[in-house]
């Protein structure tokens, strides 16, 4: 999912990689609104949000809320710094990110308690914003802004733009393609928000192991996958 860069990526290969990311963003965000009351993995409700404090006059609650979208451009912001600095041609320029994102994760999971202060459970849920940021900017280029994974407005768009063109253009390979990809894209994320809320509700911050099992299954994927085609290939021959 990750091997494959630029032109040399398939429906396939982003299909794998949409399903695996959205579902572990769905999960994050279904779980970081049972524990923090927040949602974690867009800036949409934030900004809006924001909007309120300001007329409000809440310059705390503003600046709180400001700062949580600044933490999800600073995400993305690293996220394309470390690609950079690889290059974004390179097969390794993505580990770097990704590895941020677990480790982000990790710190939820790790030291994020039931019960804690709203300062705790405000400086946690920044945590995950900025991981959300790192995670959407890796999905972002790897797929050449075909996917997208942290949120679902931009795809119903598109999901509502491509069906309408298959009913006045007609059914072709690449309109049923990329209708196909957003909804899986919309699938994975429900069912990771299903599973989010309910392993919460279940096992608390420990279920963010389950987001960081999915990360680290994306690290290893290709390399699995070419581990498992060299085995068959030895056991062929000597057959």
């Amino acid at each position: 999912m990750l091997r494959h860069l630029g032109k040399k990526r398939s429906f396939k290969h982003n299909l794998g990689l949409a399903t695996f990311l959205a579902f572990s963003a769905g999960f994050v965000n279904a779980a970081g609104f049972v524990a923090f009351g927040l949602l974690t993995t867009n800036v949409t409700g934030h900004t809006a949000t924001l909007a309120i404090d300001l007329v409000s006059g809440d310059w705390h609650a503003a600046a709180r809320v400001l700062l949580w979208l600044m933490l999800f451009l600073a995400g993305s912001f690293i996220s394309g710094l470390l690609i950079g600095a690889v290059g974004p041609d390179k097969r390794n320029a993505y580990v770097g990110p990704i590895w941020g994102v677990i480790l982000c994760l990790g710190l939820v999971c790790l030291f994020a308690t039931p019960g804690a202060s709203l300062h705790r459970q405000h400086a946690f849920a920044g945590i995950l914003l900025f991981a959300m940021g790192m995670q959407n900017a890796v999905v972002t280029v790897i797929s050449g802004s075909v996917v997208r994974t942290t949120h679902l407005t931009g795809i119903f768009t598109d999901l509502g733009v491509d069906l309408a063109r298959i009913m006045v253009q007609g059914q072709s390979t690449v309109l049923w393609s990329r209708t196909l990809l957003r909804l899986s894209i919309i699938t994975a994320f429900l069912l990771g928000g299903v599973s989010g809320a309910f392993e919460f509700r279940r096992l608390s911050f420990t279920a963010f192991l389950l987001p960081i099992t999915i990360l680290l299954l994306t690290l290893l994927y290709s390399r699995l996958r070419i581990g498992l085609r060299r085995t068959k290939k030895r056991i062929s021959n000597l057959g």
